[in-house]
């Protein structure tokens, strides 16, 4: 049975963006090698969380997943038990234009308060669920 767009449920949609999502933004960071996870492990490294807790919303719990993410970090020089080096702050600020560029085309032609909207609406919808989980 086909379903138009109008009619497809949230869950749908909420797939659909979150697999282009991963798709675009592995492409943008394939240019250098690294991927989606990788740069999330880099990116949070640059926090005050510890990397395994920024990451744990996006990995499915094999402790292999976490080295996957953080080993080729290393390997660059790039992280340092769990800090970056230099060469990693420096890598990161270049990385972050290309992903800020991206996150730029992704919200293109959405307002502000749309974007605001949206995250308020599945925020309170995670909390809906997570209160019927109980």
């Amino acid at each position: 049975m086909y379903m138009s767009d109008d009619n497809k449920p949230i869950g749908w949609w909420l797939k659909e963006v979150d697999r282009l999502l991963e798709a675009a933004f592995e492409q943008v960071l394939a240019e250098d090698g690294l991927t989606r996870r990788q740069w999330q492990a880099l990116n949070a490294a640059a926090g005050q969380e510890p990397i395994e807790v920024a990451l744990a919303p996006f990995l499915s719990g094999r402790p292999d997943e976490l080295r996957a993410a953080i080993d080729p970090l290393i390997a660059r020089g790039w992280l340092q038990d769990q800090r970056l080096t230099a060469a990693g702050r420096a890598a990161l600020e270049r990385l972050e234009a290309k992903v800020q560029a991206q996150r730029g085309r992704v919200t293109a032609g959405i307002t502000g308060e749309e974007y605001a909207a949206t995250i308020g609406v599945l925020r309170k919808m995670a909390e809906n669920l997570k209160g019927s989980a109980a």
